[in-house]
Order: C-alpha cells, then structure tokens, then sequence
C-alpha cells in the first residue's frame, strides 16, 4: 500500500513526536560513562596483553 508524500510526512512527525529526546545531563553523563569504560576496557587489555607476553617470553626463553 503505497502512500503519498504528504501522508508519509505526516507519518513522521507523528512517530517523531513520539521519540524520548534525552536531556542534556542524560547526553553528558552517558559519554562520561562511554569514556570510562572504554578506559577500563582498554587498561584490561593491556593488563591481559602483558601477562600473555610474560607467558610467551618465559615459555620460549625455556626452549632457547
């Protein structure tokens, strides 16, 4: 079923006005969190990343 431009337009100030917009402390306190976690994500890494190089040199420093 197809629907005109008009209607289709109306559709979507319809299903705009539906929309949850955030507040600006909302926006600000979600990207603080988003930058903190990708922090401690990227130090859990690092941390993983270093203990698996500590395995690998010991393991290999065994055979050579």
């Amino acid at each position: 079923m197809a629907t005109n431009p008009l209607q289709f337009l109306q559709q979507v100030r319809t299903e705009t006005a539906k929309v949850h917009w955030p507040t600006r402390k909302e926006v600000v306190t979600t990207t603080i969190m988003v930058f903190i976690m990708a922090a401690l994500t990227s130090v859990f890494f690092f941390v993983v990343d270093m203990i698996i190089r500590l395995g690998l040199t010991t393991i290999l420093g065994m055979s050579g």
